[in-house]
């Protein structure tokens, strides 16, 4: 058996065992027939719910496409990153939805990129390479990053502990632009304590229940409580929420600490010119 061979084996085998829907291989299969011969591109990458095992039948099909060096320069230059085509897919409301990056995209997300970011690649395959080692590569992207973990867990903690508080001041005030506010950074932040308790990364907002929802050591009951703050936002939801993560365990940071936290690193980040909280 040749290496092509071996590796298209390799990714049947694997892209079978998520139960890819038949018309989504299809789209695949197609768009790397499409760009494996074009040399302006060296390999491209299945992401998405397609990858993640969890894509609807009218889902849309998500890859990422390494382009030369040059290719993406030039694409860049003309502001050019995008390919969206219909015409690869046979169902209806099908289409597939690409990023065009290069090769030093990735290595850089291996050695520095954000959580959201790494995440993105959980469950990612290769359709075609050209690119030595890159199923390596990709394997070394979606990993908890553990410099800084006890910094996050302590931050994400004070976050959760003063939304709840402005919470209570927006529904004192009747202020309904901060009370829905402070509801959503609450479920966020209690919901980012957990994940980063359980070495989860944070999948960004769209996958962030799901991703709390498979979190193992967490509230018997957070999802209920997560789930009826941003359906009813009121006083007694938010303090449910926030008291369940607080009693979870002793988080090492007392209400004075998370007070003065936040008028440090968040009111006067600007002073430091630190990223803000919620691109960690």
């Amino acid at each position: 058996m040749g290496r092509a061979d071996s590796r298209r084996s390799a990714r049947e085998r694997y892209t079978a065992s998520l139960q890819i829907r038949d018309h989504h291989q299809r789209a695949i299969d197609r768009l790397a027939d499409a760009y494996r011969d074009d040399p302006s591109f060296r390999g491209l990458i299945i992401g998405g719910s397609v990858a993640k095992g969890c894509a609807r039948e009218d889902s849309d099909v998500d890859f990422l496409i390494i382009a030369t060096d040059e290719a993406f320069e030039q694409r860049r230059a003309a502001r050019d990153l995008f390919i969206n085509r219909r015409d690869l897919c046979d169902y209806d409301g099908g289409f597939v939805d690409g990023k065009i990056i290069d090769l030093a995209f990735l290595t850089d997300l291996a050695e520095k990129g954000n959580e959201p970011s790494r995440a993105a690649f959980e469950g990612a395959f290769v359709a075609y390479s050209h690119v030595s080692d890159l199923d390596a590569l990709l394997q070394r992207i979606p990993v908890y990053p553990e410099a800084g973990h006890d910094a996050r867990v302590r931050a994400f903690y004070c976050m959760a502990f003063m939304q709840h508080w402005l919470f209570h001041e927006a529904e004192r005030h009747g202020n309904r632009y901060t009370l829905i506010r402070s509801a959503s950074q609450l479920a966020l932040f209690t919901g980012r304590l957990i994940l980063a308790h359980n070495r989860k990364l944070f999948p960004y907002h769209k996958w962030m229940p799901r991703a709390l929802e498979s979190a193992p050591e967490k509230p018997n009951d957070l999802m209920a409580c997560f789930n009826d703050l941003l359906n009813e936002p009121c006083g007694d939801h938010a303090t449910a929420l926030f008291e369940r993560v607080r009693a979870f365990q002793d988080w090492g940071v007392s209400d004075l600490e998370a007070y003065t936290w936040f008028m440090t690193d968040v009111e006067w980040s600007w002073m430091s010119g630190k990223t803000h909280i919620e691109d960690w």
